[in-house]
């Protein structure tokens, strides 16, 4: 069934993407800093699904360690059929204030490595004439809420931009766009969302699942849920000023309220 590589596998989505693909017989290169927590599910993965489930420890926001991957991925030996770029997080900080290392740190990982394991993938792939990359984009894309809206509406454009030059190599590029969605996302980056309703949450394997039928029929955007399709429009259409108007910096945790 061929070989996914997966970013960010050790949590959240990247969880879900390395059990999903796993149980469709793919065999997986699971990425991300924490080796114990890529060891432990590697041993899950080949134990549950009988595939072969390969650990490399890389902090995407160090240069060299996004060159390992991708020469992960340039491996004609080993051939990688599906790069899932998920690696990301929450930076809960307002920009001015902030910490710019923090930022800077930010980018690096979900638009720099993105790149550049893009680019290594597209490389290997083109020639062999099949394969595809699934960029993990966000509805924040299309809203005005800080920079990992700025980092997400990037990756939504590059994965645009990257689908129209693949056309007719047998190569896709697909970015998906989720809502909020049930992960350790939102408690690793002490996001508060106590006030947002049920009815805005999705789960983890609904997201993955429509991602991965969404990258087999070759489609460039895809957006799990009706609601979120029905935010997407509205986001779309809407004027700027209008989406200007209701972006806002979280509140950490751990940080009061103002009175």
């Amino acid at each position: 069934m061929g070989t996914a590589l997966v970013t960010g596998a050790s949590a959240g989505l990247g969880l879900e993407f390395a059990w999903q693909l796993a149980t469709a017989r793919h065999d997986v290169v699971l990425v991300a800093r924490d080796e114990e927590r890529l060891t432990r599910l590697a041993r899950q993965l080949e134990a549950a699904a009988g595939v072969r489930a390969e650990v490399l420890v890389a902090d995407l926001s160090d240069r060299a360690d996004v060159e390992r991957v991708a020469e992960r991925l340039r491996s004609p030996q080993r051939p990688v059929g599906l790069l899932v770029n998920n690696a990301g997080y929450g930076l809960n900080q307002e920009f001015v204030d902030g910490d710019v290392r923090a930022e800077e740190v930010a980018l690096d990982v979900m638009v720099r490595a993105v790149m550049v394991l893009s680019r290594a993938a597209a490389g290997a792939m083109v020639p062999r004439g099949r394969g595809a990359i699934l960029n993990v984009g966000s509805i924040a894309a299309l809203m005005a809420s800080g920079t990992y809206s700025a980092h997400k509406a990037w990756v939504r454009t590059f994965t645009e931009s990257l689908a129209v030059e693949l056309r007719g190599t047998g190569v896709t590029a697909t970015v998906v766009n989720p809502g909020f969605t049930h992960t350790e996302f939102h408690e690793r980056g002490r996001i508060d969302m106590s006030a947002m309703p049920d009815a805005v949450w999705l789960n983890a394997e609904d997201v993955v699942a429509a991602a991965l039928a969404d990258v087999r029929r070759g489609a460039v955007i895809s957006t799990p849920s009706l609601r979120y399709k029905a935010v997407s429009a509205i986001a779309r259409l809407a004027p700027r000023g209008a989406v200007r108007s209701v972006g806002r910096y979280r509140r950490p945790l751990d940080e009061p309220a103002a009175d």
